[in-house]
């Protein structure tokens, strides 16, 4: 069984899972990169009764007709998201407010016929330890 706690940014919310994760994915839909500002959102699966928020309450946002977003109303860190038509029972947990964002890997890529073009071989982009040097 994994363990898992995490929050948003400010502290205001703060959450606890317990139980196996059903699939990590990185999404690439529009809906999820418009709401996060992130060319991708990371997202784990769980039963709905193995999230626990233990701090907080968190906003809630009809982002369409089913879906549901959860997410800090003071700093706007997204957290949740459940869709009860498509998926009963179950929540999304965006991976990146995991204490330990290594805690769970991802397992897959999904909606990428949605993907940003460059994010395909984004992988080859130079990489630097911190900024890029400055000219």
């Amino acid at each position: 069984m994994v363990n898992v706690t995490g929050g948003c940014h400010c502290g205001a919310i703060r959450y606890e899972i317990a139980g196996e994760p059903i699939v990590h994915a990185l999404c690439h839909c529009t809906d999820c990169r418009r709401h996060a500002g992130a060319p991708m959102v990371g997202w784990s699966m769980y039963a709905e009764d193995a999230l626990k928020v233990t701090k907080g309450t968190p906003k809630l946002y009809k982002s369409s007709e089913h879906g549901r977003r959860q997410f800090c109303a003071d700093c706007g860190t997204g957290l949740f998201y459940t869709n009860a038509n498509i998926m009963p029972g179950i929540v999304d947990i965006q991976s990146a407010t995991y204490d330990d964002p290594d805690a769970v890997p991802a397992m897959m890529h999904i909606q990428t016929a949605e993907r940003i073009h460059w994010m395909e071989r984004a992988h080859e982009l130079p990489t630097f330890e911190r900024y890029p040097p400055q000219t």
